[in-house]
Formats: C-alpha cells, structure tokens, sequence
C-alpha cells in the first residue's frame, strides 16, 4: 500500500521544514515545496513533515483518506 503526498505551492510559504525534516521526500524548487514523489511507501517523515508546516499545505492520503496533517 502506497501513500500519496502533495504540496499545495500555493499556500507553501518555503520555509524549507519539510525538506530539512525528510529530505529523501521534499524539496524547494522556486523557493517552495515540492514533494519527490507522489506515491511512497508508508514513512512516518511524512506525517511529522505534514504536521510542521507553518502553512499547512502538504498532505498524505492513504487509500484517499486524509493521514495527514494529524490534528
């Protein structure tokens, strides 16, 4: 089972967090976020990315359903 993981690049703010947090994951690209990949396996770097970012503009779905940001 894969996750699926998008950065808003509108809302993202580029304060890098995600990609210093999990850089395997995310990168700044035009001073904003973008995620490597779309679909990665379960790594829970992803949800502690989703849940630092000031913006709140990454999301992780599993099987559709939003995992992340935890609230």
């Amino acid at each position: 089972m894969a996750w699926e993981v998008s950065v808003d690049r509108g809302s993202c703010l580029g304060s890098g967090i995600c990609a210093a947090l999990a850089p395997e994951l995310f990168e700044l690209a035009d001073e904003r976020s973008r995620a490597r990949q779309e679909r990665i396996p379960p790594d829970g770097a992803a949800l502690d990315a989703a849940d630092s970012c000031p913006a709140a503009a990454i999301t992780v779905r599993e099987e559709g359903r939003v995992i992340g940001p935890r609230r």
